[in-house]
């Protein structure tokens, strides 16, 4: 090789090292300010009665941008609320913190979902489709098993 090829090689492979890098850098890839939210368990137990069911989840954050759970409807009920638990107290809430880089649980005896007022009432094996509406990420549709009333997902493994 003469020394005009080895600089030309040499360039080519700076040029070639600097792009890897600054395609690695933290301001690239799916982590664009957005939220990357997903949703897994959820479920709702079958209800009593018409008037009320409750539902649960864990929506999990995989970004460096928090967001917040805002509102959720359904076809099952035109009331759907939003309850935080605290201090074994439960009220209602406009929105729950989902963290960045972390996850939002809905779960019994904590925060969860409230269904008011049903339109009709499901049963065990059934599908119940909610769409969970965020303060910056898109709508999330979600399909809730309908699952026994003493269902804890603790112990259905």
């Amino acid at each position: 090789m003469n020394r005009r090829t080895t600089r030309t090689l040499a360039a080519a492979l700076s040029l070639t090292a600097a792009l890897a890098i600054s395609g690695c850098s933290s301001d690239s890839g799916p982590d664009d300010g957005k939220p990357q939210l997903s949703v897994s368990g959820g479920y709702m137990p079958e209800p009593v009665n018409d008037k009320m069911a409750g539902a649960f989840m864990v929506i999990k954050n995989a970004s460096k941008t928090a967001d917040k759970l805002t509102a959720v409807t359904s076809a099952l009920s035109g009331d759907v609320t939003i309850h935080q638990t605290k201090d074994q107290k439960m009220q209602q809430v406009q929105a729950l913190d989902v963290p960045a880089n972390g996850e939002l649980k809905l779960a019994r005896g904590g925060d969860h979902v409230m269904f008011m007022g049903l339109k009709n009432q499901p049963k065990v094996g059934d599908k119940v489709t909610v769409e969970l509406r965020f303060e910056k990420a898109e709508p999330v549709k979600v399909e809730l098993d309908v699952k026994e009333r003493t269902y804890n997902p603790q112990n259905a493994r």
